[in-house]
């Protein structure tokens, strides 16, 4: 058995866009081959070309190949519109690529949509031996996980109920119980997990890897950084169609997702409508050095009316997009009724920090209930050295981003007499 689940080599997939294309009749299909000589002859005595459409091509994805080990758990990450549902597609064979080709080695079993192959008039009973049937599944095979998809789904008493009564909620959990459950040896997890609460998340994530530590291959795509970085040993960063990085510094393909280019001001460029209060420019700069660094920030306000009196509260962020901290300094930054620009100068002692890119953002307003303005991710700085150098075994971005600092306190060594015995 080949060591590799997924090969794709130089795939693409291209679409017509723009112009709609309408079904034709038997008369307008006459219609057409008679006049098309004429109106070619037409455009060639003018000098032009003619076109049969409005429409122009569009690659989707254009040139991708990579590989991904049997056992492995790659996350498949980019922006909107990067091309990472369409090459899921292609791998799930529900669309056909235009150029290049994929090899899939092994059955797969794909959660694209929310309700993906199910059949909205037939039971949630019936639509698990459906998907199981297409799968390639035999009966026995799923009745035996019949009870442990169910449980997992949680729709015991819905179970016998039309699938098209669910709600979007029961319909995802259904159908990911059913695609992790049904011994599928390639699972591809699209983003439908977002249509989740909080808990079934964490339950779908820990199914998914489950799967994984059986052997068993997960492409899982989501905006869900620090989910990805938990879950998925490689990465695949997709970018207008094409591949940016293909690697299994999972750290480094998400700092590159998220654009991390260190930046020490920001300036207002922003067309809405004034605020009551609102951020007209960040600084920032670093001073001291570790475990006492220092991040200087320089806030600019403008005030449009009389506005309430108000603080600020500063958020880290790491390049994962998790958070880190928040910092309040409240006592001292009160920004008082005005109608001039404000000036506030804060330093924040960071934490003992692992060496990478962090972000800042900032937001104001009288309390937290009410927002006068916000600034998500607004400015990054790059922490060049870890909390100690000299240390032997220094800390990894694995074990999280903060050093906190430790000492032992107490050690004690007592030495005993090990004795070891055999009984027949």
């Amino acid at each position: 058995m080949s060591d590799i689940a997924i090969r794709v080599e130089g795939l693409g997939k291209q679409y017509r866009i723009g112009k709609v294309a309408r079904y034709n009749t038997l008369r307008d299909q006459i219609t057409e081959g008679i006049t098309a000589p004429f109106r070619k002859l037409g455009s060639l005595l003018r000098g032009t070309e003619s076109s049969s459409s409005d429409s122009e091509l569009f690659w989707a994805l254009h040139d991708v190949s990579f590989e991904v080990p049997r056992g492995s758990v790659l996350g498949v990450i980019g922006r909107n519109g990067a091309g990472k549902s369409t090459l899921l597609k292609v791998l799930s064979r529900i669309t056909e690529p235009t150029v290049g080709r994929a090899e899939i080695h092994g059955r797969v079993g794909s959660l694209l949509e929310v309700g993906t192959g199910f059949h909205p008039e037939l039971t949630g009973r019936d639509n698990i031996f459906l998907n199981g049937a297409i799968l390639g599944m035999k009966k026995a095979e799923i009745a035996r996980k019949f009870d442990e998809i169910v449980a997992f789904a949680e729709i015991e008493k819905f179970i016998d109920t039309a699938v098209k009564h669910y709600s979007s909620g029961m319909y995802m959990r259904l159908a990911f119980a059913v695609a992790a459950h049904l011994e599928p040896e390639i699972l591809i997890v699209d983003e439908v997990l977002a249509v989740g609460d909080a808990a079934f998340q964490k339950k779908c994530l820990g199914k998914m890897d489950d799967v994984a530590k059986l052997g068993k291959t997960v492409l899982f795509v989501s905006h869900n950084m620090p989910a990805v970085l938990a879950l998925c040993g490689s990465v695949l960063l997709l970018n207008n169609g094409k591949k940016q990085l293909h690697t299994s510094n999972v750290h480094a393909a998400l700092g590159a997702y998220a654009g991390t280019s260190v930046r020490e001001t920001w300036r207002n460029a922003r067309s809405d409508d004034p605020k009551d209060l609102q951020i007209s420019q960040v600084d920032i700069s670093l001073s001291g050095e570790q475990p006492e660094l220092i991040l200087n920030v320089t806030v600019e306000f403008a005030s449009f009316s009389q506005h309430k009196p108000c603080f600020v509260a500063f958020d880290i962020i790491d390049s994962t997009g998790a958070a880190l901290m928040q910092a309040l300094p409240i006592a001292s930054a009160w920004i008082q009724p005005a109608t001039a620009s404000q000036q506030i100068r804060a330093e924040i002692l960071l934490p003992p920090l692992i060496p990478g890119n962090y972000r800042l953002g900032v937001w104001i307003g009288p309390h937290f209930a009410e927002t006068y303005d916000e600034l998500q991710s607004v400015l990054e700085f790059s922490v060049e050295t870890g909390p100690d150098t000299s240390r032997t075994f220094p800390h990894t971005r694995d074990h999280g981003a903060i050093v906190p600092r430790s000492r032992i306190v107490a050690h004690r060594c007592s030495n005993h007499e090990l004795t070891f015995s055999t009984r027949s």
